[in-house]
């Protein structure tokens, strides 16, 4: 059942209590614009569902910020007093205070920003076809708030550190090795199954459901806002070096990078 609102880059769908949202750019491999950040925001904050499901539309999971439209953006400087307040990304803030479930069914790549998308849902079921890469030091930059505790917490602070400092892609084997998700599946497997455990979750009192997260989130979450702060103070930092720019420019240009340290 589609929902009726008018989104123009996810697509939002509710199946017996379950709502599911693609994002739907697959021309760009599901690259997010501000656009997409800001309905992904709307759908998660307004949703009624009792469990979400969050996927990306053939043949990527997502493959993280849109280059162009977004790094490009961010690293032209600001005039004097002009740059925006540090805070916690709307859409991360979104996915973690809500108290309705999330499950990522990663159907391809997931770098970048779409490696933080799944590593907010609170379960992530792969698909044979997913890889997972923290690709933002290759770009000059550092991860969002997800992957300096989420990744902590799911595969230890050593392994963590790794995947982050060396920005290595992994498949899907390895992801379930280091327990990054839950369960690899045959990629035409991959909706069904998650419909199927997003189904059972759904069917629960939603109340407890609800206080069940609530009650994960105090025992395990650091202060979002707090980090994000840092988060988007650092990156702020970072969009102005000339290792940035390099970082951008040579994936535009299909080259190797060289980084000075500036």
């Amino acid at each position: 059942m589609h929902t009726g609102i008018d989104y123009t880059e996810i697509d939002y769908t509710v199946r017996d209590h379950v709502g599911i949202i693609t994002i739907d750019r697959p021309e760009a491999r599901n690259a997010l614009t501000h656009t997409t950040y800001a309905e992904l925001e709307r759908a998660v904050i307004e949703t009624e569902a009792r469990c979400l499901v969050i996927t990306g539309r053939d043949p990527a999971f997502c493959s993280g910020d849109d280059v162009k439209q977004v790094m490009l953006a961010a690293g032209t400087p600001h005039p004097a007093g002009e740059r925006p307040a540090p805070r916690l990304t709307p859409a991360a803030g979104a996915l973690l205070r809500t108290d309705v479930p999330v499950v990522a069914a990663v159907n391809g790549p997931a770098v970048g920003w779409g490696m933080e998308l799944a590593l907010m849902a609170d379960i992530r079921v792969a698909s044979e076809r997913a890889t997972f890469g923290e690709l933002f030091v290759k770009r000059g930059l550092c991860c969002d708030v997800a992957g300096l505790t989420r990744l902590t917490q799911l595969v230890g602070r050593e392994m963590a550190a790794e995947l982050l400092f060396t920005g290595r892609v992994i498949g899907s084997a390895e992801a379930r090795e280091i327990r990054l998700v839950s369960r690899v599946v045959p990629h035409d497997e991959l909706i069904d199954t998650v419909l199927e455990v997003a189904g059972q979750i759904a069917a629960n009192p939603p109340l407890a459901v609800q206080a069940l997260k609530r009650g994960l989130r105090r025992a395990l979450d650091p202060d979002w806002d707090d980090l994000g702060r840092w988060v988007s103070s650092t990156l702020g930092e970072l969009f102005q070096t000339d290792d940035h720019r390099e970082g951008v420019a040579s994936f535009l240009e299909k080259r190797d990078p060289a980084f000075v340290g500036r």
